[in-house]
């Protein structure tokens, strides 16, 4: 991966990567890592990430996660 590639992908951005690419054993516990590590709202967060899976720079910093990441949000679509 070339060092451009991340180019304008800020902290923040990679952090919410990095927190799903972590993964939270329950919903409440992630809630809380997302107001203390991130300082977000969970609401925030989610938009944020929803972003984060159509952004190409996304998908070059991480593409294991993003992939995955939009896998289920196609699957949940689909519920709908």
């Amino acid at each position: 991966m070339g060092e451009g590639e991340n180019e304008g992908l800020g902290q923040l951005e990679r952090a919410v990567l990095a927190l799903e690419r972590r993964g939270v054993v329950s919903p409440g516990a992630k809630e809380r890592v997302i107001r203390e590590e991130l300082g977000l709202v969970p609401v925030r967060y989610y938009q944020l990430l929803n972003a984060l899976l159509d952004d190409p720079r996304a998908l070059a910093h991480d593409p294991v996660t993003v992939n995955r990441l939009r896998r289920v949000r196609e699957a949940r679509r689909a519920e709908r």
